[in-house]
């Protein structure tokens, strides 16, 4: 973490950025550094950027989607501070957004409010002319994590197998769906919505790519499930949103499971080593 930190300030000092403050806001597979007193926030590729065969373009991908959304008061702006692209400093890629002032409490906002941002999110996304990934990728990527998992008391070769066998069952109606596809945030999510003062925010694009927009409602429906929302708050969600229903997400909640499965197990076995 050290590292990353030292990286983000090397990086705005050479932009004439004042960091007398370094303050860490998260740690885990990104670590994301607000550089203090400048209204700039580093996210710093610490572990996902070993994923990605050509990380710059992965990134610029996210800081276009940012500023694309940004302009249209829909999502953290990549900061105005920094040319629009990704940064390397001592082998560490890193990206410098607009500190945003939000609410950190981990309440709901209405099911209303949620759809009506999602479904905001989604019309913007609709026109977003850059190139961008395909959802498949995500699978690729998955698989990949895959490969890297070592048995555990808590993740048997019988648990990875069975992981890779439900991931690639979905590929017909999930990761090569016959759905109409734009561009998607792709990892929509509680964590990745900021309540401020102007309404909800959507932050954090690293995963954005081309697919179906059930991958952004599903994964809302399994979150909102995971704090504990009620069926109906479930229901009120969609009809606010528009256009989806429940038994539409079912392969699609399936996929998001196996996302957060692995992903939690990779980042348990990161964290052991």
């Amino acid at each position: 973490m050290a590292r990353a930190v030292a990286a983000a300030r090397d990086v705005a000092l050479a932009h004439s950025v004042v960091c007398q403050d370094a303050v860490v806001l998260a740690g885990g597979s990104n670590v994301v550094v607000h550089l203090k007193p400048a209204p700039v926030v580093a996210r710093v590729m610490t572990a996902t950027a070993a994923l990605h065969l050509d990380v710059e373009t992965w990134l610029a991908g996210e800081v276009a989607v940012g500023a694309f959304l940004g302009g249209r008061g829909l999502g953290v702006s990549p900061s105005d501070a920094f040319a629009m692209r990704p940064y390397q400093r001592d082998g560490l890629w890193m990206t410098f957004w607009e500190f945003v002032e939000h609410d950190s409490s981990t309440a709901l906002p209405s099911a209303q409010e949620l759809g009506g941002s999602l479904r905001e999110l989604h019309t913007a996304l609709a026109d977003f002319a850059g190139q961008l990934r395909p959802l498949s990728d995500v699978r690729d990527w998955l698989d990949q994590l895959l490969t890297l998992l070592h048995p555990s008391p808590k993740l048997t070769v019988g648990d990875i197998d069975s992981l890779h066998s439900r991931l690639h069952a979905l590929n017909p109606t999930v990761f090569d769906s016959a759905l109409p596809v734009q561009a998607i945030h792709a990892d929509a999510s509680l964590s990745n919505l900021f309540h401020t003062e102007q309404g909800l925010l959507w932050n954090d694009f690293e995963d954005v790519c081309v697919g179906p927009v059930h991958w952004d409602v599903a994964g809302l429906v399994a979150d909102t499930r995971a704090a504990g929302a009620s069926e109906t708050f479930i229901a009120d969600f969609l009809h606010a949103y528009g256009g989806v229903q429940l038994d539409e997400l079912d392969d699609f909640i399936a996929a998001d499971h196996v996302f957060t499965t692995v992903w939690q197990a990779s980042e348990a076995q990161r964290g052991a080593t």
